[in-house]
Formats: structure tokens, C-alpha cells, sequence
């Protein structure tokens, strides 16, 4: 049997159908662990691996005491929110039969550092964050605008951070 793969939006539709009807047919295949490791290289610089993937460094900006030789992890942070989104705009849009031109998410939020320094007890983490997401498609602002909700509202990293979530760090 020949199989053909469709393609939108540089996705494999046959792919990503595949995937749901495997779950819709087998709910237990719905569950998956992911997992990084990483590496401390000496003062703040840092690399996490996942599965077979090529390290991704983390480093601090000068001001923070680093050499600023790659994105921080709060930096890191949002851009692993901004990726999440962009999958979850790739998909839906194409499972809608959208074709995207162009996307582009950018994000941002303060940190107060108080807490980080030990100056003072309190959320060491960001206080909001903000995503602004630019999509230039044929499709009418309605179309987009219920893809734009469609996206937030199943967004796995998004989810993530907008719920407490327990983190257990345990030392070996």
C-alpha cells in the first residue's frame, strides 16, 4: 500500500492523524515522560540535553555574574512558552485547513531580583508574562481569532505555567 503524506504548513497531516487516532484508539498512549539532563561547565554556564538533541547552553548576562555566552533560563523560559505556542499555531492551523505566511510570538516579563540575591524572601519568578503573536495568513480575523484560542487553550507549556505545578528537586 502506497501512503501518501499531505503537507500544510510544513506539518505531515498523516503524522499528527496517525498520532490521534493511536491515542483515540489506546487512551493509555496519551501519557509520556520527557526528560533533560544537564551539565554544570563552570560558573553559571550550563547545558541541558534532551534525548539525543545537541546540548542547549544556559549562561548569565555580565550584570548577573556570567559571561553571557548564551540565553539564561529565564530567557529560556520564555522561548520554550513561545516554541509551545508556535507548535500549537502549526498544528491547529493546519489541522484547520489555515495556511500561515508567517508567525512571529514575542514575549517578555520582569523578574524582580530581590529574591534571587537573597535580599529579601518572595517569588524569585517572573510576575507575568506576556506574549504577543503575530500571524500573517489569507485567513479572516474570526478564523484566526478562534485558532488563537484554540492554541491557548491547549497549549501543554502555557498550562504549565499559568497552574501551580508541584516541583519535587530532590539531592542525590
Amino acid at each position: 500500500m502506497t501512503t501518501t503524506s499531505h503537507t500544510l504548513n510544513d506539518v505531515d497531516l498523516n503524522a499528527v492523524g496517525a498520532l490521534v487516532e493511536a491515542i483515540q484508539n489506546d487512551p493509555g498512549k496519551a501519557g509520556t515522560t520527557w526528560k533533560s539532563t544537564v551539565e554544570w561547565h563552570g560558573g553559571f554556564r550550563s547545558a541541558s540535553r534532551s534525548r539525543d538533541f545537541a546540548p542547549a547552553e544556559s549562561d548569565e548576562p555580565v550584570a548577573l555574574g556570567g559571561e553571557d555566552t548564551a540565553p539564561n533560563p529565564v530567557e529560556q523560559l520564555l522561548g520554550a512558552l513561545g516554541n509551545c505556542l508556535a507548535v500549537g499555531y502549526a498544528a491547529n492551523a493546519t489541522a484547520a485547513g489555515i495556511e500561515l505566511k508567517d508567525l512571529r510570538i514575542e514575549l517578555e516579563g520582569e523578574l524582580d531580583l530581590h529574591t534571587f540575591l537573597g535580599l529579601t524572601d518572595g517569588n524569585a519568578g517572573y510576575e507575568t508574562i506576556r506574549a504577543n503573536v503575530s500571524i500573517d495568513s489569507d485567513a479572516d480575523s474570526e478564523t484566526l481569532q478562534n485558532l488563537h484560542e484554540k492554541v491557548i487553550s491547549t497549549s501543554p507549556v502555557g498550562h504549565t505555567l499559568s497552574r501551580a505545578v508541584p516541583v519535587e528537586v530532590a539531592l542525590a
